[in-house]
């Protein structure tokens, strides 16, 4: 009778168990040609890494394709980190990759990306330990090798945008074994320069060229640097760590010059410009000054007491006036008036009736006599005619004939 017998689940997953106790292969480096490697809808890559004389099958699940710096090809040599256990379902066993780099080149930006995750964890990339750019530069420092493009660049680019900038050379090398110490010491000597900006940096090359800006000692330099650095290393697609860690990043030598150098010819425009629009609002503000001006001017002169003083006087002036002429209105019309009386009175005047052939009589107590019962014989009266007085002494008296007493 046959015992202990397994299943292949149990198989399986046995061995599966071995691979998950092997420290060893929970943690290894596999390196390897890639091939029959296909990028699977889903994100993940599926491939092979193969040797002269072997070959084991490869995974890398989308989630961990975010630190892949280049897209997977087959006849890639390549150095894969990860580890090996079994799928189960098969029974087969595979590498599942965590991380993957080129080989030779891949070891170098193995040895970059860890370094750039060290110094960003202890914060020589943020954005807060940035010094500004002067934007008005008058002395920039530069590092970099004596003889080459990169610092015929710089010079040309300077000079061209401002003749009167002074640039000060401060010469290391930039490539091989002593590279970095040769930068970290001529960054030291252009900081007792008393420049404005620092450019550091040198032309194009391989990654092998360009290592010495990945050094952790060219980095902390940089950071170190009282003075605002700027980094200028290889072309536009290279990307070093002196780059990270830098005040600003220039894509090119030829770049960082046109960063660091204000353009004059720019800069005359500007100030033109700025006088030219500083002219219209002095002009606009002074017209404005004068308006408000004339209008307080002309308040304080309604204000003023003298001006009211004015006021009341051609008030007074006209009320006078009015008056004066209400006054020679009501004359007017009370001559008028008078002359209308003087006639009715001259009508009715004793001198009016004396010159239409009448006398005014009175007796010798110069009382009127108007009848003849006030009057005796031998009285003597005085008729009062126009031209003068008449004295007479009264002879007879006679009444009319109807009895009624007439006046004299």
């Amino acid at each position: 009778m046959m015992k202990n017998i397994y299943t292949v689940s149990q198989v399986n997953q046995y061995i599966k168990n071995m691979f998950t106790q092997d420290f060893m292969l929970s943690r290894i480096y596999v390196r390897g040609e890639v091939s029959n490697c296909k990028y699977h809808p889903k994100g993940h890559i599926y491939f092979s890494l193969k040797d002269e004389s072997g070959s084991i099958s490869c995974i890398l699940f989308a989630g961990n394709r975010k630190g892949l710096p280049f897209r997977m090809q087959d006849g890639q040599q390549v150095a894969v980190f990860g580890s090996i256990s079994v799928y189960e379902r098969d029974g087969t066993y595979q590498l599942y990759a965590r991380e993957i780099v080129l080989d030779g080149a891949g070891i170098l930006a193995q040895r970059f990306q860890e370094l750039k995750e060290e110094l960003e964890e202890m914060g020589m990339f943020a954005p807060e330990y940035k010094q500004p750019i002067p934007a008005f530069a008058k002395k920039i420092g530069i590092v970099t090798a004596p003889s080459g493009a990169a610092v015929r660049d710089i010079i040309h680019i300077a000079k061209r945008r401002n003749p009167y900038i002074e640039l000060i050379l401060s010469p290391a090398l930039v490539q091989g074994a002593e590279a970095a110490p040769s930068i970290v010491k001529a960054l030291e000597r252009i900081q007792k320069e008393d420049v404005d900006v620092i450019i550091v940096g040198r032309g194009g090359g391989s990654m092998e060229d360009l290592w010495a800006f990945n050094e952790e000692e060219v980095a902390r330099a940089i950071f170190d640097c009282p003075i605002p650095v700027i980094s200028a290393v290889g072309h536009e697609t290279d990307t070093t760590i002196a780059d990270y860690v830098a005040d600003l990043r220039a894509p090119t030598p030829s770049a960082a010059a046109e960063l660091a150098v204000y353009d004059c010819r720019a800069v005359k425009d500007e100030m033109e410009t700025r006088r030219q629009r500083l002219k219209r609002e002095i002009n606009r503000q002074t017209a404005i000054r004068k308006m408000r001006l004339s209008q307080e001017y002309e308040v304080f002169r309604r204000l003023h007491p003298g001006t009211r003083i004015a006021e009341k006087r051609k008030r007074l002036a006209d009320l006078e006036m009015r008056i004066r002429e209400g006054m020679d209105i009501k004359i007017q019309r009370q001559r008028q008036r008078l002359a209308v009386q003087i006639e009715t009175f001259s009508g009715l005047s004793p001198v009016s009736r004396l010159n239409q052939g009448y006398a005014f009589v009175q007796d010798e107590t110069r009382h009127a006599v108007r009848t003849t019962g006030q009057v005796r014989q031998g009285d003597r009266l005085t008729l009062y005619v126009t031209d003068g007085t008449i004295h007479t002494i009264v002879e007879r008296i006679k009444k009319n004939d109807d009895g009624d007493q007439r006046n004299l």
